[in-house]
């Protein structure tokens, strides 16, 4: 049956009526937002421990140094080399009569300078056999199919794990970034109730396993891990921002918010960090420095804490996410 697009287009003006609509008040919101991050007056030793104290059912950012701190880029390394991967999958097809999937990891190490140099590979890895297309526990028993959002994270475990190949062609002395794409929280663990050998085998011996490889290669060259998220949709500050508002001491939100009638919070809730910090950043300035409070973080990423700041590139406000290492190492964060 065709589209009868002279439906769609009656449904697609009221879809731009009901924004017009909407849009002021999401100014109105937006205002409000900007004004609570740069209150002078706000005591973000008192917010901090609010915030730990809190129990909400939205993300809120940890506060690291503040909330409406900005820092411009300092001047580029005469050397340094960038690395990066990336990758896609093919999942297994429920239709055909051999059940496998494929991985591709496409990878990048660029060196800047006096000598500058390009590598560009890509390697794909097709999986069929038994044992390759699940994930079993010590000692038997019934094993997790790989297969969409696990095949996801495999995949997210594999481009750490050639990173950190890359890292280590490295020379010594050098001083490098390694980019992974989107983020390092591992989210479809976090939503899911997968058997704990299932994260045992792609967080904490997987991808926590890359990360920590990449860190101790710093024990003889300079390398900073961050990765990198277009066009955000987190609203993590923005959050941080309605426990700033609520006049409760402590907040529960399973307990207390159905009781609340004035709802101060409710003033910034729909605004999105990037909306935030586009009206607050200049070109190639980054925002203050922030933590991940995800459950998955807090229980399995240790000494590879998720921190966080927003960039702005051209006309674009990106997330960059870092472990704890680098956060807490200038000469890495800068």
């Amino acid at each position: 049956m065709s589209l009868d697009l002279t439906k769609v287009a009656a449904q697609v003006g009221n879809m731009v009526a009901r924004l017009k609509a909407s849009g002021e008040e999401r100014r109105k919101r937006l205002q409000t937002a900007l004004d609570t991050l740069n209150d002078k007056s706000l005591d973000l030793e008192g917010l901090k421990k609010k915030i730990d104290s809190s129990q909400t059912t939205w993300l809120v950012a940890g506060l690291t140094d503040g909330l409406e701190n900005c820092y411009k880029a300092p001047p580029l390394p005469p050397e340094f080399s960038v690395l990066a991967t990336d990758g896609s999958h093919i999942d297994v097809d429920r239709h055909q009569s051999t059940r496998c999937y494929l991985i591709n990891i496409g990878a990048v190490a660029l060196g800047y300078g006096e000598n500058p140099k390009a590598l560009l590979d890509s390697s794909p890895a097709l999986y069929f056999g038994d044992e390759e297309l699940v994930i079993a526990p010590n000692g038997g028993g019934r094993g997790q199919p790989i297969e969409g959002v696990l095949l996801g994270i495999k995949r997210a475990v594999d481009e750490c794990h050639r990173l950190a190949e890359l890292a280590k062609e490295l020379p010594k002395d050098s001083s490098a970034l390694a980019l992974v794409d989107g983020s390092l929280i591992l989210w479809g663990l976090a939503g899911q109730t997968y058997p704990d050998f299932v994260t045992e085998a792609l967080l904490t011996k997987g991808f926590l396993l890359h990360l920590e490889e990449i860190r101790r290669l710093n024990a003889d060259k300079r390398l900073a891990l961050a990765s990198y998220i277009s066009f955000p949709r987190s609203t993590d500050v923005v959050n941080a921002l309605r426990v700033a508002l609520c006049p409760r001491e402590t907040i529960d939100t399973d307990k207390d918010c159905g009781e609340c009638t004035s709802r101060e919070c409710e003033a910034v809730a729909g605004v999105q960090d990037r909306e935030l910090f586009a009206n607050t950043l200049e070109e190639g300035e980054r925002s203050a420095l922030f933590s991940s409070r995800s459950s998955i973080v807090q229980k399995h990423y240790g000494g590879h804490w998720v921190h966080f700041f927003y960039l702005r590139v051209d006309d674009e406000i990106a997330r960059v996410e870092i472990p704890q290492w680098v956060a807490q190492d200038e000469s890495l964060l800068n």
